[in-house]
C-alpha cells in the first residue's frame, strides 16, 4: 500500500509540465495536511520535476533524463542569474539546448538562432523581437528593460523575456558553471543505476519456515535474500549465517536480521560501497523512503560500477579528477609518484591546498596498495602532517611504503618532498574491498 508521501509524489508528476502548484492546492486535492504536501513538494523538487521559483512559484518542469541532464530550464537560468521576468512567464519549464551571445550585427546573430534557443543581449530591441519569432527566449544583461510589444508576444508565444542587472560575460560564466556542474553529477553513478529490480530479486516473507529459505539457497547459492512482509515493506534480511543449525520448522522472523543497513535509489554508489566495506555486508536491500523494498544490490555490482566509472571520459572534472590526472609515476623509479601544482588546487595563498594534497596522497596509497593486491581499498583514517607550503608550480614527489598490509587492511606511510627537502608527511589505514 502507497504511503501519503508516495501518492502526493505521483499525483505532482502526473500534473501538466507548466503547471503551478502549491502545498494548500495539494493538500486540499488529497486531503492531507499542508505539512505532509510541503514535504513531498519538497522531494519532488529534489527529484528535479518541479522548480521553485521566486515571485512566481512553484511549477512542474520537465524532469530531465540523466543523460541530458546538462540542459537547463529557463526556470533554471532564471534562478541562477537573480533574474526577473519581464514576459512569457508560462514557457518557464521550458528547457533551452544552447545559448547565443548577441554580439554580432543582427543578420549574422539570427544565423545561430533557432527554436529553443537562449539570445543573451542587452537593450537591442529589434533582436529581442527577432529572436522570440525564431522560437528562442531571451535574456536582456546590464538590467535593461524589453519593449511593452515584445512583452506581449513572449506572453503570446510563451516564450520567458529574463532581465538581469549582470553584464553578459559574467552570465555566460554563470551559465557555463551551472552546465558544468551538472556534468559533474551526471557522473555520479547512483544506486538506481546499479540495482537489481524487485522483479529479478528473489524474496522470502516473514512467516515462512526455515525449510524455505533452505530450498531456495540451495536452488539459487545466493549469500542471502531480504525478507519482506504481505504490504512489501523490507523487516529483515536473511544468509546462511542465520540460518545455520536452526530449526527447519523455526519461523524466518525469528532468525533474520532485523533493522538491516539499506539505501536507497538516490545513494551514490560510492556511499553504499564505503558501507558495505565498513559493516562486512555483501548484499544490501534499495528502498523507497517509506520502507518499500525496490531491489537489491551486491558487493558485486559495486566493484562493476567501479571498474565502469574508471573507463569513462570525464566531461565534468572534479578537483579529486584534476588531482588524479596529474599524477604520475616516474619511469626509472616505479616506487615514487610526482604531481606538479597548477592553480586548480592551491589555496587563497598560492600554495597547495589541504583538499589537493589530502587527495593527493590518498590516491597515490590507492594505486600502491592495488599494485600488491588487486581489488578496491577506502581509506578509513589519515594523519597528515603539513611541514612547509607547497608553492604553485612546484614538482610534489610521494614515496609511500606499506608498512603491514593483510586480508582485509593496508597501513601506508608517506613522504612528500619539493626539490629534495620533506615537506609533509602522513599514515593512511586502508580497508581492503575484497572480490
Amino acid at each position: 500500500m502507497s504511503t501519503k508521501h508516495e501518492l502526493i509524489l505521483r499525483y505532482i508528476e502526473g500534473l501538466t509540465v507548466g503547471e503551478k502548484i502549491s502545498v494548500r492546492q495539494v493538500a486540499r486535492a488529497l486531503s492531507v495536511s499542508e505539512g505532509t504536501a510541503y514535504r513531498a513538494i519538497k522531494e519532488a523538487e529534489n527529484q528535479k520535476f518541479v522548480n521553485t521559483i521566486e515571485r512566481v512559484g512553484t511549477i512542474r518542469i520537465e524532469k530531465k533524463k540523466k543523460e541530458n541532464i546538462e540542459r537547463l530550464t529557463f526556470a533554471e537560468v532564471l534562478n541562477i542569474v537573480d533574474g526577473l521576468v519581464l514576459g512569457g512567464r508560462d514557457g518557464l519549464h521550458k528547457t533551452l539546448t544552447k545559448f547565443v551571445i548577441g554580439a554580432m550585427q543582427l543578420e549574422d546573430m539570427m544565423r545561430y538562432i533557432d527554436a529553443g534557443s537562449l539570445l543573451i543581449v542587452g537593450n537591442r530591441l529589434k533582436a529581442h523581437e527577432t529572436a522570440l519569432l525564431a522560437g528562442a527566449a531571451v535574456l536582456v544583461t546590464g538590467g535593461f528593460d524589453a519593449s511593452d510589444d515584445v512583452k506581449k508576444l513572449a506572453d503570446e508565444l510563451e516564450l520567458p523575456v529574463i532581465s538581469t542587472s549582470y553584464d553578459t560575460f559574467t552570465v555566460a560564466t554563470m551559465l557555463n558553471r551551472a552546465i558544468y556542474d551538472q556534468l559533474i553529477e551526471k557522473e555520479i553513478l547512483l544506486v538506481e543505476d546499479i540495482v537489481t529490480p524487485l522483479t529479478e530479486t528473489i524474496t522470502l516473507l516473514a512467516k515462512e519456515k526455515v525449510t524455505h529459505f533452505n530450498d531456495v539457497n540451495h536452488k539459487t547459492s545466493h549469500s542471502g535474500y531480504p525478507v519482506v512482509e504481505s504490504n512489501g515493506n523490507l523487516v529483515g534480511i536473511i544468509t546462511s549465517r542465520d540460518a545455520i543449525g536452526k530449526s527447519e520448522d523455526e519461523l524466518i522472523e525469528k532468525v533474520m536480521t532485523r533493522h538491516p543497513i539499506t539505501v536507497t535509489g538516490k545513494t551514490s554508489v560510492a556511499s553504499a560501497g564505503h558501507s558495505m566495506i565498513w559493516e562486512g555486508i555483501d548484499l544490501m536491500p534499495v528502498v523507497t523512503e517509506s520502507g518499500l523494498l525496490v531491489g537489491i544490490i551486491s558487493r558485486q555490482d559495486v566493484l562493476k560500477a567501479f571498474q565502469m566509472t574508471q573507463r569513462q571520459p570525464q566531461q565534468g572534472e572534479t578537483i579529486d579528477d584534476i588531482v588524479k590526472n596529474q599524477i604520475k609515476i616516474i619511469p626509472d623509479q616505479p616506487h615514487l609518484f610526482e604531481f606538479t601544482v597548477i592553480p586548480q588546487v592551491t589555496n587563497q595563498f598560492g600554495s597547495l591546498s589541504y583538499g589537493a594534497m589530502t587527495t593527493l596522497i590518498t590516491e597515490v596509497g590507492n594505486r600502491v596498495v592495488k599494485m600488491r593486491k588487486r581489488g578496491e581499498s577506502v581509506p578509513e583514517n589519515m594523519t597528515l602532517y603539513f611541514i612547509k607550503h607547497v608553492q604553485l608550480g612546484s614538482l610534489v614527489v610521494i614515496e609511500p611504503r606499506i608498512l603491514h598490509i593483510s586480508r582485509r587492511f593496508a597501513k601506508v606511510d608517506f613522504d612528500v618532498f619539493t626539490e629534495g627537502e620533506i615537506v609533509a608527511k602522513a599514515m593512511i589505514m586502508y580497508q581492503l574491498f575484497e572480490r
